[in-house]
Order: C-alpha cells, then sequence, then structure tokens
C-alpha cells in the first residue's frame, strides 16, 4: 500500500466506509434542516451503501472489476431518498473509471473517478443546488485534481483531499440559507464525509468500529400524542398497546436469506407497527410483528416467499381471538390471485403509486393505479422496490406517482434500467399531488400526452402536511421547539402552533384562495376519527366558501395531509 491500492484494498475500503456510515447514521438524521420525524438522510444514505455492501462483502477473490461492480451494482438497486440516489451515482461514476484502470489504482486514477463520479451524479439531479453533497463532493473533485499532479501516494493525497472536503462542508451553511438559519451543515455532505473517512481509515490499517447490520433507529416512526415523550424502539417495543393485531408468520424463500433481506424487512415492519421480531434460519424468516393492519405485513411477506403458520390476535379484546386460522389456504389464494393478474391480456397504460397507510392504498387503488407501493414519508422505497412493482403490473406504459420529492430520483433510476416496458415519472412530490395527477388521466390520449396533462393537474393543487417537531430549531424565521405541530407545504414551512387546528388554519389561510372549491383532509393512523370530524367542522367554519371533505389516510407520521384545489 502506498502508491497505488490493489483489489483486496479497495474491497476492505469500502467495507469499512459502509459500517463507518452506519455507526454515524442517527447523528447524520439529527442534521435535516426540518425537525420532523422522517428527515431520514443518515438511514437513506446507509441502506444504499449497505445494499452494496453486501453484494462487496460475497466476494471470495476480489478484483478491481468485480469489486467495482458491486459496489455500482448493490448501491444502484438499494437507492433509498434524494441522498441515496445522488451517493449511489457517486459510486457509479466513480467505480466506472475504476474498472478501466487495470488491477491497481494510482493516484492519478483517483483523480479521474472522483471527476467521474462528481460528473455522473450532477448528471442525475434535475435542478442541482449548491451547498449540498453535490458541491462537497465536487469541491474534493477539483482540489484531487490539483494534487494528484505531483503527489503519488493513494494515502496521503486522500487525506489531504479529504481536510478539504470538510472544509467545504463547514462552508455549506454560507451557501444555503436554511442550513445556516437552522446551525448544521448539509446532511448529505456529512454523510459522505462519513463514507470517505471510513474508506481512508481502513487503507491505513486502522479498524473501524461497527458493524454491516441496520439496527432500527431509536427515534419513533409514528406520531406520538401530544404532551407525551416519544417511545424509544429497541428490537422489541414494551410500550403500551398502540397497536392492536398480534401478528405472526413464517416467510419462505426459494433461497438462503441475507442479512440485509431480513433487515429491510425489520425496517418496513418498524414502520407499520411495534414488538417486533424478525429472524432468518437459512431459507425461512420468522416475523412477529404488534400492527393496526395484519394484511399489509402478509402482503409484504409474500413479495420474499410463500408464507406459513400465519397467525393473528386481537390485543384489544379480553381474550385473544383468533382471526385467522387456515393459513395454508389464505396463501393459496394469495397465489391465485396473483398468477391470474399475470395471466390477464397486456394492458396498454398501469399505473404505480408510492403511498403509506390502507385508506390512501384503497384510494389510489380506487382512482385506478395497479399496485401501490407500500412508503413514502416514513421509508423512501429502493429502486429495486419499484422495479418489482414494474415487473408486477402487465402494461406497455406504466406511470409511475412518487408522491415524495425524496422519492423521485429513485424512480427516475428505475425508469432507466426498465427495457421491456415504458416507465415514465410524473414528479408528484406529496400525496395530494398524486391523486390529482390521476384525474388528469385520459384513456383514450397517448402516453406522452398522459405524461403532459398528469404532470400540468400537479400544479393546481396546493397541499399540507402536518406533524411534529422532533427537536429545537429555527427556519424561515420560525422559532420551533421539540412537539410543536408544524405544518409544511409544497414550498416550505406554513405554520409552528401548540395545537392542530391552530397550525392548519394558519397554514389555510395562505393556501385558500378566492378560486378555491374543495379542500380534502386525510387523517392518519395516529389521529381519532373525532378529532378529524372536528376538525373538518372547525375549518368549514373558517373557510366558509370551500366545500371541506374527509378521507381516513391512515399514514403514519404525519396527523393530516391536505389539499386545496
Amino acid at each position: 500500500m502506498g502508491n497505488q491500492i490493489n483489489a483486496k484494498e479497495l474491497q476492505d475500503a469500502f467495507l469499512a466506509a459502509a459500517v463507518n456510515l452506519n455507526a454515524k447514521k442517527d447523528y447524520i438524521n439529527e442534521l435535516n434542516v426540518f425537525p420532523v420525524p422522517d428527515g431520514d438522510t443518515g438511514t437513506n444514505m446507509t441502506m444504499t451503501i449497505l445494499s452494496a455492501a453486501a453484494m462487496v462483502q460475497e466476494i471470495a477473490e476480489p478484483t478491481v472489476d468485480n469489486v467495482s461492480r458491486a459496489m455500482a451494482s448493490g448501491s444502484l438497486r438499494g437507492a433509498r431518498g434524494n441522498s441515496g440516489v445522488i451517493l449511489s451515482q457517486l459510486i457509479r461514476g466513480f467505480t466506472k473509471e475504476l474498472r478501466e484502470c487495470g488491477e491497481t489504482v494510482d493516484s492519478l486514477t483517483l483523480a479521474r473517478a472522483f471527476n467521474r463520479a462528481v460528473e455522473t451524479a450532477y448528471k442525475a439531479v434535475m435542478k442541482p443546488k449548491e451547498g449540498t453533497i453535490l458541491t462537497v463532493a465536487k469541491g474534493m473533485a477539483e482540489r484531487i485534481t490539483a494534487l494528484s499532479v505531483n503527489e503519488e501516494d493513494c494515502i496521503s493525497l486522500l487525506g489531504k483531499v479529504l481536510d478539504y472536503g470538510d472544509e467545504v462542508l463547514e462552508k455549506t451553511p454560507e451557501m444555503l440559507p436554511v442550513l445556516k438559519e437552522a446551525g448544521v451543515v448539509d446532511s448529505g455532505g456529512q454523510g459522505l464525509m462519513c463514507v470517505l473517512r471510513g474508506a481512508l481509515a481502513s487503507l491505513r490499517g486502522e479498524k473501524v468500529e461497527g458493524s454491516l447490520t441496520l439496527h432500527a433507529d431509536s427515534s419513533a416512526e409514528g406520531a406520538p400524542s401530544l404532551g407525551t415523550e416519544r417511545v424509544s424502539r429497541g428490537e422489541i417495543s414494551t410500550a403500551d398497546i398502540r397497536f392492536g393485531y398480534c401478528t405472526e408468520f413464517m416467510v419462505n424463500g426459494d433461497h438462503e436469506f441475507t442479512d440485509e433481506e431480513v433487515e429491510k424487512l425489520k425496517e418496513w415492519l418498524n414502520g407499520v407497527g411495534d414488538s417486533i421480531v424478525c429472524f432468518s434460519d437459512e431459507n425461512v424468516i420468522k416475523v412477529h410483528v404488534h400492527t393496526n393492519h395484519p394484511g399489509d405485513a402478509f402482503e409484504k411477506g409474500l413479495t420474499m416467499g410463500y408464507l406459513s403458520k400465519m397467525k393473528v390476535d386481537n390485543m384489544r379484546l379480553e381474550h385473544h381471538e383468533t382471526l385467522i386460522k387456515d393459513a395454508s389456504k389464505l396463501a393459496a389464494m394469495e397465489k391465485l390471485a396473483a398468477e391470474r393478474k399475470m395471466a390477464e391480456p397486456e394492458k396498454e397504460f398501469g399505473f404505480i403509486a408510492v403511498s403509506a397507510g390502507d385508506g390512501l392504498k384503497e384510494i389510489f387503488t380506487g382512482i385506478g393505479v395497479d399496485y401501490v407501493i407500500s412508503g413514502g414519508q416514513t421509508m423512501n422505497p429502493s429502486t429495486e422496490d419499484i422495479l418489482k412493482a414494474v415487473e408486477a403490473v402487465n402494461a406497455k406504459h406504466i406511470f409511475i406517482l412518487p408522491n415524495n420529492k425524496n422519492i423521485i430520483l429513485a424512480a427516475n433510476q428505475a425508469a432507466e434500467l426498465v427495457t421491456d416496458k415504458e416507465l415514465l415519472v410524473i414528479p408528484t412530490k406529496t400525496i395530494p399531488q398524486g391523486i390529482t395527477a390521476m384525474i388528469g388521466y385520459d384513456s383514450e390520449a397517448s402516453a406522452e400526452a398522459n405524461r403532459a396533462a398528469m404532470t400540468e393537474n400537479i400544479g393546481s393543487v396546493a397541499s399540507a402536511e402536518i406533524t411534529y417537531a422532533v427537536r429545537n430549531t429555527t427556519i424561515d424565521g420560525h422559532t420551533i421547539r421539540e412537539g410543536d405541530i408544524m405544518c409544511l407545504g409544497d414550498h416550505g414551512l406554513l405554520s409552528v402552533e401548540k395545537t392542530i387546528p391552530e397550525a392548519a388554519k394558519t397554514a389555510l389561510r395562505k393556501l385558500v384562495k378566492e378560486d378555491s372549491e374543495i379542500m380534502t383532509l386525510y387523517y392518519g393512523r395516529d389521529t381519532e376519527v373525532s378529532a378529524a370530524e372536528a376538525l373538518k367542522r372547525e375549518l368549514q367554519e373558517s373557510f366558509p366558501g370551500v366545500e371541506v371533505e374527509l378521507q381516513n389516510g391512515g399514514q403514519p407520521v404525519y396527523y393530516y395531509f391536505i389539499s386545496v384545489e
């Protein structure tokens, strides 16, 4: 080691990078500007790199080529959220250069790889913004280009480049006022530095402490009752019952399940319940979860294999009522339904939407969506998740509604990977935008005409999302305290209040216009129906010229999604 890096050193460095990011992910999550419970830059980046690390770790006889391919392929398919997709693109560009260099990497190759990484990542982002992970990456690329001419020792070179990267990161608040106001550096940029610091430590022969197993965060994913402390989560939660059904089943796969697959299932389960036990034994995964929606858990399991030993008990009854007794029959029915669906003639158009919550799923399927990917605010689906959904929809042209700004890049990335169908991304950033876009669909129009009409329809709706603050901060001149109620709009923070009704009314005074006709409230899983009905009455009194509708969304984390049209 010194002037060149060989394949084994590259493999070890990448795994150390993943370990270091995994160890720091909670800290990176805390750097998110908006203190909402779904601020998950660290988690998204970590899940992205761990997807690649699982593939890299399996290589018994490393070469620069096979390690580079595993790094690129694993991160590409595991990419989650904007930060994860950008990280995957940085890795993709970096490894493309490495694959052309032979069996060792020297300082000039590193310089070219840094520059190709930046070029690839910038191309992946429609409107690159300075003061982000891209700026940090670009700064390091420029510095390594200048230094590599005279510096041949790779470790010394990378040390200097990463020091400069830290300097650029510290300057990001000066480039983005919202970072300066919140008193933080860019979370994505910090994540990138954690990746590179881990890799450099390995190249120096230092041990990076941590693991390649993603553990659940300590932050709860559901909104707590106001005035109470948030519940911490471990492998098994012992909190008072919030989820009424004790759900158990076994997933039987056609291969030996990897730790990554099990951890991904755990992460998903954390979004729909608590008291989770999830472990594998060769080709079987055992699942126990307390949830309000057992069907969603079964459906998730069916994406990984057939189910057995399924059992659901209603914990709110004094005696445990067994709701499902014949597991094999249910699994067979599910399998038969799937086979019948695939046997149907290929349609011209199909639709995929991303949302969380039974109510929203029912709404989307009711307006014509073929496949709803469970995810969104609390769990960004990966590129691989989207590709599986595309495979399940038997249509020539498939429209996808991401319904979250952090999922659009992953959807675009999936569109580039699909070869036998056309995947068209409608850039919806909120649930109301997704619903409105679907209304713009015309079965008689062409795919391109529909894409244009559905995209145009997005602009006809204003969206708001009501949640709670998980920490103290200042944004857009608003002083925010932990537990405050925040209302986020399409373009930023709309209101900060102590109660949900006041936050809603303050925000809606900004959104409701003279020509506004309909306001729809989609209430979340932690909102009582009586509270939602009371808010509907208050808003109808406050905005008498607008018709107020109420729908059960069932979404986690957010008390309400609101649309104004």
